[in-house]
């Protein structure tokens, strides 16, 4: 389908007036690093190793099938896929086409793909047959009655529909076609669509073009002084931007090698750290505290390792400093970014550790301006808590469907991040609260009010609030705050097997449950979720 975005012609001609739009697509970068590195291993994912050249091929071959399907431009193709070369494969083969890739994280169930499917119009799922026990073959055609636009499921693995696809046999089919030709892609087109965990009740499809997408990758390249050497480590869902761009991406535009884990596990992390030479990695700061805390770290070598840029959380103080002594090879860098924007702002290489700690860094590109307003869109003066505000040649270029919604977001062409920050007289910034209600689990976001509308459908329950309860690992974890009907009850097991008939994702599933006569509000009628944070702020060290 054909999507309806905020793009003007006078962006365009500004983007790359200021020479910040390059008009290339992955393709470009993928065939030019097959013209380089030919022979060079490419990607890894703990299954598969493949060669530029061999990933090219896979791709055309991939291509070849997607258009046999009927995949042309504008079409959408949906991956709910581990970090598996598999990924990269469809992608690139979308992106040849012309078409769009849908990212579904693999957490995601019924309720939530159900949803994105639809919305996106999807023409076809891609999904492991099965992965940590989750049948997603079995998903998608229990939801296929209802999903119109979706024409062909495709399973790698061994299906058991017969109308599945069956991956392995059906790339063999393609052998001996007629390599597609690279559509000619204008790279101002929608190429991605990537849903939020949104703050309102339904999750938001950002749309991306190649120029924006390519863009983000460049400024982190350039900011991170990459090469061909590198090799980069993700184990972040290719299905969050992150993952997405500087996993599924950024190695293959920079030359380098990806190298991906399916599952995040430190010590694994720390044997591929060295079977590797992995030199970057991207993760959550439970990730990093996940590492210094592995037992067999002092066991392997990981001194390639030079780069470690933490997201989705602040970097304590303590942690640095226990990574500076175990890491001593490797600079660790907080970062800030959203969905809608990719990665706007890192350290910097040459930050000092009070730097680092106590700021989420500077934008990573002369393209991407960053400013901290207050409720009437003034800008504040260093060192003054405000909303903070984007621009740029990252940001996205609206929400599918939602031209409306996109414009509220927006303060003319500043978009309004709904985060709370402070910026230093260096650029650099802290995050300091959020304006939108929204919960962080080890870098994982949590859509509070969306979990919220689920729990106001439970029979017992009459007033529901979602509220966060700090953990000195993750962060954040959720808590429920309910009060009930006259005359019934509400365990955490029974509520646990509520939320399991309701088909979300267990990651988003409240892991406490704290039942309130009736919740704290305003004169107004307005919950005081910070009254019930104070209350209930002690819960995870006693359950611990």
């Amino acid at each position: 389908m054909a999507f309806e975005t905020l793009l003007t012609a006078e962006r365009i001609e500004e983007m790359e007036r200021k020479g910040l739009w390059f008009n290339e697509t992955m393709i470009d970068h993928l065939n030019q690093s097959v013209d380089k590195f030919s022979g060079k291993e490419a990607v890894y994912d703990g299954r598969t190793r493949l060669t530029y050249r061999e990933l090219a091929n896979q791709v055309k071959l991939c291509a070849a099938g997607l258009a046999a399907l009927g995949i042309e431009k504008n079409t959408v193709v949906s991956l709910q896929l581990p970090n598996w070369v598999e990924f990269l494969v469809f992608h690139y083969a979308a992106t040849l086409l012309g078409a769009v890739t849908n990212p579904l994280v693999p957490i995601y169930r019924e309720k939530e793909i159900s949803y994105m499917v639809d919305l996106a119009e999807s023409k076809v799922y891609v999904a492991p047959k099965k992965f940590r026990n989750f049948d997603y073959e079995e998903m998608i055609y229990r939801l296929k009655p209802n999903l119109p636009s979706l024409q062909n499921i495709i399973i790698v693995g061994e299906p058991e529909e017969s109308e599945s696809l069956a991956y392995e046999e059906w790339m063999l089919k393609w052998e001996e076609t007629k390599e597609v030709e690279n559509s000619k892609v204008d790279p101002n087109e929608v190429t991605e669509i990537i849903f939020t965990s949104g703050t309102t009740g339904e999750p938001k499809g950002a749309l991306h073009t190649h120029n924006t997408l390519t863009c983000a990758t460049k400024g982190m390249i350039d900011h991170l002084r990459l090469t061909e050497d590198d090799v980069i480590h993700m184990a972040s869902t290719f299905a969050h931007q992150t993952g997405f761009l500087y996993g599924a991406r950024m190695p293959i535009q920079c030359g380098g090698k990806g190298v991906y884990q399916d599952i995040w596990n430190s010590e694994k992390f720390v044997e591929m750290v060295e079977e590797e030479k992995i030199t970057v990695t991207f993760g959550a700061t439970p990730f990093l505290h996940d590492l210094l805390n592995a037992k067999n770290l002092n066991g392997h070598d990981i001194s390639s390792l030079r780069i470690f840029v933490c997201a989705g959380a602040p970097i304590p103080k303590p942690l640095l400093e226990e990574a500076l002594e175990k890491l001593p090879n490797c600079k660790v860098l907080g970062a800030w970014g959203q969905t809608e924007d990719a990665i706007v702002t890192v350290g910097n290489l040459s930050d000092p550790i009070e730097t680092i700690t106590s700021s989420d860094g500077v934008s990573i590109s002369k393209g991407m301006e960053v400013r901290v307003v207050d409720e009437d869109g003034n800008e504040l003066p260093y060192g003054v808590e405000g909303n903070l505000e984007v621009r740029g040649s990252f940001v996205f270029v609206g929400y599918a469907k939602r031209l409306e919604k996109t414009k509220e977001e927006f303060d003319k062409d500043w978009f309004m991040t709904g985060d709370l920050a402070v910026m230093d007289e260096s650029g650099h910034i802290k995050i300091s609260g959020r304006s939108k209600d929204i919960i962080i689990r080890g870098g994982e976001n949590i859509p509070v009010a969306y979990v919220e509308d689920v729990l106001h459908s439970h029979p017992h329950i009459t007033t529901a609030a979602v509220v966060s309860v700090p953990c000195p690992r993750l962060q954040e974890r959720a808590c429920a705050c309910v009060a009930l009907k006259e005359g019934t009850t509400l365990t955490m097991e029974s509520l646990k097997e509520f939320l399991e008939t309701q088909g979300i994702a267990k990651q988003y599933w409240p892991e406490y449950l704290e039942v309130f006569n009736e919740l704290p509000r305003t004169p107004s009628g307005k919950i005081q979720k910070f009254k019930l944070r104070e209350k209930v702020k002690n819960k995870a060290t006693q359950t611990s």
